[in-house]
């Protein structure tokens, strides 16, 4: 369940040590049940909220990060990028990929960090040497597809494609060759490439009948990898289209797992458990 930040800051638990995930719409979110299991394991006094941040309410939210009882935060669409340049300082990882998905605090200074690329990384690591492909094609290019090419590249990939509504947007990478098209043109690049990946809300709850590959091209990806970083459904209409055509299929919920337990090692200085938390998602999907 979420709340808006405005209700949040009427309630008794305000007063309490807190931890948020923030976006815009936030319903879909299962940021709350994965960390709510993480923090009972360790029996700690803290409280994970889903917040639906309107953009009007972004200044009094920075504020709000300031109070001691705040103590960080999971950033989700559309605000990976709008709170790029808000924070006082960027770590390594936040700076290299030019987004955020996480807020810590230190020495009372508020850090901006991305745990995505590790969360995107770690599923694929098994995988990928079963392919000899040197590109692969990105669907989308918000916040999320940064991390995704920050990954492909350490990854070694030569070629990566973006799919975007706006293929005029100029993305720029020192290790691979970076083209941006749009819905009607990455059809030409797909018989090269490998890997495939939805960077995109498309798919996820409530809208579970939109892809971004549609029917009459999904043979293209047979055979291949394909990726969905959407995790509520568990299978998306994306993911089940390619399973159709004998693709090896990656969902989201590891990535949310994983980049998860970089944000949560990052506030408490615990291992996350890993184990228990996957045992609580998957119950919560019925399987």
């Amino acid at each position: 369940m979420a709340i808006t930040f405005r209700e949040f800051c009427n309630l008794a638990i305000s007063k309490k040590p807190h931890l948020f995930v923030i976006g815009h719409p936030i319903s879909h979110s299962l940021s709350p049940l994965m960390h709510s299991t993480a923090i009972r394991e360790y029996d700690l006094d803290l409280n994970y909220i889903a917040i639906n941040l309107l953009p009007s309410e972004i200044s009094s939210f920075i504020s709000w990060c300031n109070r001691d009882e705040f103590l960080g935060c999971n950033i989700t669409i559309p605000y990976k990028e709008t709170l790029f340049e808000m924070v006082d300082e960027l770590d390594h990882h936040a700076e290299r990929i030019g987004a955020i998905n996480t807020l810590y605090k230190q020495d009372g200074r508020l850090f901006g960090s991305n745990t995505d690329q590790f969360g995107f990384s770690k599923p694929l690591l098994s995988i990928l040497d079963e392919y000899n492909s040197n590109r692969a094609i990105i669907f989308g290019t918000g916040g999320a597809s940064k991390a995704v090419k920050t990954a492909l590249e350490d990854f070694g990939f030569e070629e990566v494609v973006f799919v975007s509504r706006r293929p005029n947007k100029e993305i720029n990478s020192e290790y691979a060759k970076v083209f941006v098209v749009d819905y009607t043109q990455w059809q030409e690049f797909a018989d090269e490439a490998d890997l495939f990946i939805n960077t995109t809300p498309l798919g996820m709850h409530p809208n579970m009948d939109l892809s971004p590959v549609n029917e009459q091209d999904a043979d293209l990806l047979e055979e291949k990898i394909c990726y969905d970083l959407v995790y509520n459904p568990l299978k998306t209409k994306f993911l089940t289209l390619a399973e159709n055509r004998e693709a090896q299929v990656i969902h989201g919920l590891d990535m949310l797992i994983y980049q998860g337990s970089r944000s949560f090692e990052i506030w408490t200085g615990k291992p996350f458990p890993v184990d228990e938390v996957r045992s609580s998602l998957m119950e919560y999907f019925g399987s």
